[in-house]
């Protein structure tokens, strides 16, 4: 299922990243909303092919965010809550939802009832190339291109600029990285993380300046004008 888009909306920061984690470990393309408000716009902007929605939310809850998104799209919608009543599961699904989720969850769940509604809404499979700016991965052969220009990257390189350019515009932590990229036994320190970063930057001079340094954070990837 590697390459579909997933825009997860939910409040809570630990929760979103740890949905996040699951789901870019398994090859999916994430962005992420604090908010209903937030994902309307992500929604125009990625054109996600699946949403994972909490329910309780501030500015706009997932009640309100399906009726806007009905509206306008037959996008693949799973409720992921901690209200587990039937009467929100049938609201949810009443207004639309493809399934409803009830929090805390397994990962293994999530993953599969994703690919259910994936395979039920007939959606092809995307392209295994992501591009940003002058930079194009293919996901499938592991090959880097700068400008048109085949780049010799090691796979941890290959995997830490895919995952930049997955979240490209927001910050992506240290220990993040390490955990998706090393795995979470990994014993070494985060300053692996700072000599992979430097050789990738010295790899790409075309857009070495877009990889900024969130001191004391992580990395981003500036959005391509």
């Amino acid at each position: 299922m590697s390459g579909y888009k997933v825009l997860i909306v939910e409040d809570e920061q630990p929760m979103r990243e740890l949905i996040a984690s699951f789901l870019i470990e398994e090859q999916f393309e994430v962005s992420e909303a604090a908010n209903g408000v937030e994902a309307l716009q992500l929604f125009k902007r990625d054109q996600p092919d699946v949403m994972v929605v909490d329910i309780m939310m501030p500015f706009m809850d997932g009640f309100e965010l399906l009726e806007e998104i009905r509206k306008h799209s037959d996008i693949p919608f799973i409720f992921l809550s901690a209200r587990g009543e039937e009467l929100d599961k049938v609201k949810g699904l009443r207004l639309g939802a493809d399934d409803y989720m009830v929090k805390p969850f397994h990962s293994g769940e999530l993953i599969a009832r994703i690919e259910t509604v994936i395979r039920r809404a007939g959606l092809r499979q995307p392209s295994q190339v992501i591009s940003s700016g002058k930079l194009s991965l293919d996901l499938e052969y592991i090959e880097a291109k700068s400008d048109g220009r085949l780049v010799p990257l090691t796979k941890k390189e290959f995997d830490m600029l895919a995952l930049l350019m997955k979240h490209e515009g927001h910050t992506v932590t240290r220990s993040r990285i390490m955990e998706l990229i090393w795995g979470p036994d990994y014993p070494g320190s985060e300053r692996t993380v700072d000599t992979h970063m430097k050789t990738l930057r010295m790899k790409l001079p075309e857009e070495s300046d877009r990889i900024k340094t969130v001191r004391g954070v992580g990395y981003r990837l500036e959005a391509s004008l």
